[in-house]
């Protein structure tokens, strides 16, 4: 074994490819078939999307182990622990585990060059190959037609809301993106879509290879009516569905998408009403609209792009306070800082700007210029946890203070286990 701890394992990853980002499947297949990874005996969900992943594989999670599966699911990034990738039964994976899968592969790749992110979907599919899952529920890490997920025909592609982002890997516009993303689709199975506006390349490429389209507000809707909600589909109908657990208007969407996923896959995955209630219930993801209350109450939220930040915005305004918002905001120089702002200008009143540190990361003065927030009352600090901690030392009785604007962010101010 090349190494014997997690850490020493990821550090060296990090430097076997000469690209971060490399995106196509001739190497990362060729190492899962000499691993026979690309065959599973268990059912596959494919899940892609600009945003509305982690929380749709949150709540195929949830809803799949209450109706008594046994559940696998890989995601990315991590916030706190790389083990937050790869879960089993909703628990993040050990550290023996990981390693003892990195060796296989190591092993297995022989003259083979893997990306940091190849080397983890290769380590999941061994993982929940081995620990014997009912169903994997595989979220994408960027696009879908080239990455490493898609070494596997998944029984069912869900394909969540799509936005501009990773343009330069993607394309520069949504029917680009769509395009790339709807590369997860095969061939007489199930492309659900639960973008309500989706792009035009979404359908067409469903229709060339041959997939069974599923569009939001086409093959399947919802109604929200107070505080319960109603499914449509074809030929079933639920009515007086509980919210989902997790909180933001759009998150209705998501779970109309789950919905509709589990529908079409109901033969191989049979999930009661009393399941489907009940993981909605229990849903979690920190990080996406998390809610912690306080002397003043402060929300987490991962947006980073301006899809997600005009979704962070509709949620805030359907949870109205009293006073003001305060905004904690660090953000990659290479994401749109500019739409962001321009997404919440009307909900925040006030922004705190941090420096990230790190290869992509930028100060908080690069920061104000890209956001485009002269106008606006703004603060720099050098850091996320002093203007995390200027926020709260001048919130008020009646104020929220809202964190968002990139992984790192969220992992560096969440406290773990929230």
């Amino acid at each position: 074994m090349r190494f014997n701890t997690l850490n020493d394992w990821l550090a060296w990853q990090e430097t076997l490819h000469p690209k971060a980002i490399d995106l196509g499947l001739e190497r990362v297949r060729e190492v899962a078939t000499r691993l026979g990874l690309l065959e599973p005996k268990h059912v596959v969900i494919s899940v892609a999307g600009t945003n509305g992943k982690g929380s749709s594989v949150a709540m195929l999670e949830a809803i799949l182990a209450s109706a008594g599966l046994r559940v696998g699911a890989y995601t990315s990034p991590h916030l706190w622990s790389y083990n937050e990738r790869i879960r089993i039964d909703r628990q993040p994976v050990d550290d023996a585990v990981l390693v003892a899968s990195f060796a296989r592969i190591d092993a297995a790749r022989d003259e083979i060059s893997l990306s940091y992110f190849e080397f983890g979907t290769l380590a999941a599919l061994d993982i929940l190959q081995r620990a014997g899952v009912d169903v994997a529920v595989l979220e994408v890490g960027l696009g879908g037609r080239l990455d490493a997920v898609n070494i596997v025909d998944a029984e069912c592609a869900l394909v969540t809301g799509i936005g501009i982002d990773h343009v330069e890997w993607l394309g520069p516009d949504r029917e680009s993106i769509g395009r790339e993303k709807a590369g997860i689709f095969r061939g007489g199975r199930p492309a659900v879509c639960s973008d309500p506006q989706p792009p035009a390349s979404l359908r067409e490429v469903a229709r060339v290879c041959g997939a069974t389209w599923y569009g939001l507000g086409e093959q399947f809707g919802y109604v929200r009516t107070g505080e319960v909600w109603d499914w449509w589909g074809p030929n079933l109908r639920l009515d007086g569905l509980p919210l989902p657990a997790l909180l933001g208007p759009f998150q209705l969407q998501n779970a109309a998408g789950v919905v509709m996923a589990l529908q079409a896959l109901g033969a191989q995955l049979p999930v009661t009403v009393q399941a489907l209630q009940a993981g909605l219930r229990a849903a979690r993801v920190a990080g996406r609209f998390t809610v912690v209350p306080g002397p003043f109450e402060t929300i987490f939220d991962v947006a980073h792009n301006p899809h997600a930040a005009s979704a962070l915005a509709a949620a805030l305004a359907a949870r109205p306070c009293s006073g003001r918002t305060l905004a904690v905001c660090g953000m990659l120089a290479d994401k749109d800082a500019a739409g962001v702002a321009a997404a919440l200008a009307e909900q925040v009143q006030c922004w705190y700007l941090g420096g990230l540190s790190g290869a992509r990361g930028q100060s908080a003065q690069e920061l104000a210029a890209r956001l485009g927030l002269a106008s606006m009352q703004r603060r720099l600090y050098p850091d996320l946890a002093a203007a995390y901690a200027a926020a709260c030392a001048d919130a008020c009785a009646g104020d929220r203070i809202v964190v968002f604007g990139s992984f790192h962010t969220i992992a560096e101010l969440l406290p773990p286990g929230l």
